[in-house]
């Protein structure tokens, strides 16, 4: 009995569908446009406070003053501000990623003045909860020894 009930389960699923993994995300590099770019860091998300931010979006003059008026901080669920790695840079640059889909996305560097639409954070300010010794510690492994030597190698 147990055969026959795991047949009709099987008859019941639909003929020659197996299941497809979703495409990841594709971030190329605003310097190279053929460098994938990785990152799965925080997104800090953009907030608009004014009927201007809106206008510059695309979004006509009177909706804007409308939609601030309703919400008086409007958070972009499609924009954001990402820290991203390129292999052939070698580093990591602060990106504003903007979202069309599930899939393809807007990538360029992040302009100063993107992070006065960020809430509560500025990169550029030191983190006040981190000791002036931890962030001397952290600098160390750029320091070079009176040797010519990094601290880190042997």
């Amino acid at each position: 009995m147990e055969t026959n009930d795991k047949r009709n389960l099987d008859e019941n699923r639909l003929p020659g569908k197996r299941r497809v993994r979703s495409k990841g995300r594709e971030l190329f590099c605003p310097a190279h446009p053929e460098q994938r770019i990785s990152g799965n860091g925080r997104k800090y998300f953009l907030h608009l406070v004014t009927s201007e931010q809106l206008r510059q979006r695309g979004m006509g003059d009177k909706r804007a003053r409308l939609v601030i008026q309703a919400y008086p901080v409007l958070v972009l669920s499609n924009e954001w501000l990402e820290n991203l790695f390129c292999p052939q840079c070698g580093s990591t640059h602060w990106c504003h990623v903007v979202r069309h889909d599930r899939v393809t996305h807007t990538l360029r560097w992040a302009p100063r003045e993107l992070w006065q639409q960020v809430a509560h954070v500025d990169p550029m300010v030191q983190n006040p909860s981190v000791s002036e010794f931890s962030r001397r510690s952290a600098r160390r492994t750029d320091a070079v020894r009176s040797d010519g030597k990094r601290y880190y190698d042997a």
